[in-house]
């Protein structure tokens, strides 16, 4: 598993390397990439088109050209796999810092934030000589029970948009290949593999493209990953529709797509409609047997077979190595490419702000929090969660960090004088995929311990939710219930009971039910927090930070509340052949805005210790032509007497329309800083364009002229003022 050695290249290619420059133009990069492609045999080619090892594709030894090397994930950069199994090669050195998931991210409204996220996972990824990072995620949230929703961005497109581009852009300062994924539609892991989808032109365009539209046009993005679902009866990682068409022909992408593993189904398909890469087809390589060798690949024996007998144009399998190439250029090939850094104190402190800021307090009666440390005071901190370690498990996303601080450790090195004390409740099993191994501990006898413990307390904290194993926050499967599992809805209860002053940690990757809530006093929506997990939690609880964290996604009352739930089985999760996304371009938010439905917490909320007052909102004018931006102006002022931050979010609606729409859209947002007492105006640009819906009819992009409703709030829910005016 070593690289080929640069120094051992031929006389051509060391002259290559030697005359680049940092700069090189695109042009003499393809002309470099015409003439390699000149040396390099048939077989050559095929063979740098698939794997050749779990997470890495063969290079050209003969000239110099180095394997590629990839690496799960969005959040981490995960340990070394073994060559030809799903096994851990068992590296001491391969130990990393563990990112909060992308839903906290998400939640962080910053984009800025996302940039040092970017920044830092590449330099790490760089340091374990990854060509290629397998992310970000950028799915929609369409329903709650998707046991993959953690590693996404979100409900809404244009924040995805907007905090991806920042992430990818600055992991590629790396000379590291973000990898986009998964291509497209890919919004449910139950059937994952079988599932076909069926979604109007509309939907497409408006919810489920833009931010991989945003991570290839704005961010420039240098891989796509394919997805495991079909899309009108067609596999989305050979798609002529979505890889053919769009990606690489309207987007111009100019990059590789790479095959989710085992996500390629067919040699022509693969071959003529846009797959790259393949990897992980077969999943065992030479582990078990050799039928799944990897020369067997859809794009290995068969596909060098297909353009032997004239079946494939050889110009097929240049363009693949063309952008295989081009990859190399700009990752593995680049002159003065770096080294990299791991596990520093920048990273860490990274990986904390990222979850200071994403952290959102969701209630906070009385309140609350903060929890003032004081001599004499006992808190309990009840529940599993506290101590579970959320980095392992969950799938691909797995991570083995050098360090992981629990909510637990957090809060006991935060808390000097207070006294803390700890009691499970209750154990769940470690779980790996399907493999759920049970707890050996007595249920009962936990429970009675932490009711005790409980009853010794002045304030209880009960860190409760999910966790990362199968059919839970997890890949392979959804979840099976939006209620909390482990009968915490009971055992919130006998907690109110024993001691009425209680509050909760929430955490999770999605949404959950919450019929208890009116049992707990404080409710903090937490994530999965990575490395400095506990740390983040104790500054929040703690009142060091200021929460400003604000909901990527609705949380519905009941689970028939959501757009893709209301329909039935068809719209969620299918028949196991066909699924139809019923709520069409209703989404999250949408959905309950239009469909007039009360959430249980809206989309783009989340509570502070201290108070803000928008005022003075106003647009530079209220006409506008369809090439103009709509200036958005707002005074943001701290009330309070906290220092903090708030999200202004700006939506816009368009009541008499010709198409069918949303009540409104967010197209523009800004997360403002502020002392206690201090206020500040900032502008926010709508560009009208953006204003556009996909016209079936023209398959093409649209502005209606007429009358628009500019909303601005805090909240999807909460708005300050509506603004009206005319696009001409």
């Amino acid at each position: 598993m070593i690289k080929y050695s640069y120094l051992l290249v031929i006389t051509f290619f060391t002259f290559t390397l030697a005359t680049a420059q940092n700069d090189i133009k695109d042009n003499e990069i393809n002309k470099k990439i015409d003439s390699i492609i000149s040396l390099l045999t048939l077989e050559e080619k095929v063979a740098m088109c698939h794997a050749q090892s779990k997470f890495s594709t063969k290079g050209v030894e003969r000239l110099g050209i180095p394997e590629i090397w990839m690496s799960d994930g969005p959040h981490g950069v995960r340990a070394e796999i073994s060559w030809d199994s799903w096994d851990y090669a068992g590296w001491t050195n391969d130990s990393i810092t563990a990112f909060p998931a992308l839903t906290c991210l998400a939640a962080s409204f910053n984009p800025n934030l996302s940039a040092q996220f970017g920044k830092s996972i590449g330099e790490e990824a760089l340091y374990r000589e990854k060509d290629v990072l397998l992310g970000p995620g950028v799915n929609i949230y369409r329903t709650p029970l998707n046991g993959r929703n953690f590693e996404y961005l979100g409900e809404d497109p244009h924040l995805a948009s907007k905090m991806v581009v920042p992430y990818i852009k600055n992991v590629q300062k790396n000379n590291v290949a973000a990898c986009v994924k998964h291509f497209a539609l890919n919004n449910q892991e139950h059937w994952r593999s079988t599932i076909n989808v069926e979604v109007s032109d509309r939907a497409l365009h408006e919810i489920y493209l833009p931010a991989f539209k945003a991570a290839v046009q704005d961010a420039k993005v240098w891989a796509v990953m394919g997805a495991y679902n079909k899309f009108r009866g067609q596999y989305t990682t050979h798609h002529e529709l979505l890889t053919n068409k769009i990606l690489k022909g309207d987007w111009e992408y100019d990059g590789v797509v790479i095959s989710d593993w085992s996500s390629a189904h067919d040699t022509m398909e693969a071959a003529l409609n846009g797959l790259d890469m393949e990897m992980g087809t077969g999943t065992d390589g030479l582990g078990t047997t050799t039928s799944n060798h990897y020369d067997y690949y859809y794009l290995a024996s068969p596909f060098l077979k297909a353009i032997k007998n004239g079946n494939i144009e050889e110009s097929v399998v240049d363009d693949k190595v063309r952008r295989i190439l081009r990859l190399m250029f700009r990752t593995t090939l680049k002159p003065n490419r770096g080294f990299g850094s791991v596990n520093t104190k920048a990273h860490h402190d990274v990986a904390r702000k990222v979850a200071q800021e994403g952290i959102v307090l969701l209630k906070n009666e009385n309140n609350f929090f903060p929890i003032e440390d004081k001599e004499g005071v006992t808190i309990a901190v009840i529940g599993e969660n506290a101590t579970r370690s959320m980095t392992a498990g969950g799938g691909s996303s797995e991570l083995k960090p050098q360090f992981e601080i629990s909510p637990l450790e957090g809060l006991k090195q935060r808390y000097k004088k207070a006294k803390i004390i700890h009691a499970m409740g209750y154990h769940t099993g470690p779980s790996v995929y399907d493999n759920i191994i049970p707890s050996k501990l007595n249920q009962d006898s936990l429970r009675v311990e932490a009711i005790e413990t409980a009853k010794k307390a002045d304030i209880v904290l009960y860190v409760g939710g999910l966790n990362k194993s199968h059919l839970q926050d997890c890949e392979g499967d959804d979840r099976q219930s939006y209620e909390l599992p482990y009968n915490q809805k009971e055992f919130i209860s006998e907690l109110k009971t024993v001691n009425p002053n209680l509050g909760m940690l929430l955490v999770t990757g999605n949404a959950v039910e919450t019929p208890w809530l009116d049992k707990v006093n404080g409710l903090i929506q937490t994530w999965y927090l990575g490395s400095m997990a506990g740390h983040a939690i104790a500054d929040v609880v703690s009142g060091d930070i200021n929460p400003s964290g604000k909901l990527p996604f609705s949380f519905p009352k009941q689970l028939k509340d959501n757009g893709a739930h209301f329909y039935g089985e068809l719209s969620y999760p299918g028949d196991g052949v066909n699924q139809y996304y019923k709520e069409d371009i209703l989404v999250g938010y949408r959905w309950f805005d239009t469909k007039k439905i009360e959430p249980q917490y809206a989309f783009g909320y989340g509570l502070s210790y201290s108070n803000f007052d928008l005022s003075d909102i106003e647009s530079n004018t209220n006409k506008f032509n369809t090439d103009d931006s709509i200036k958005i102006s707002c005074k943001v002022s701290n009330i309070g007497n906290v220092d903090g931050a708030e999200v202004v979010q700006v939506y816009v609606g368009k009541k008499k329309s010709k198409v069918k729409r949303a009540l409104k859209e967010l197209k523009g947002f800004e997360k403002v800083t502020l002392k206690s007492g201090t206020s500040k105006t900032i502008d926010i640009d709508i560009p009208v364009s953006s204003l556009a819906f996909y016209n079936e009819g023209k398959s093409d992009w649209e502005i209606e002229k007429g009358e628009y409703i500019i909303y601005v709030g805090n909240a999807s829910n909460n708005i300050t003022k509506k603004i009206k005016v005319k696009i001409q």
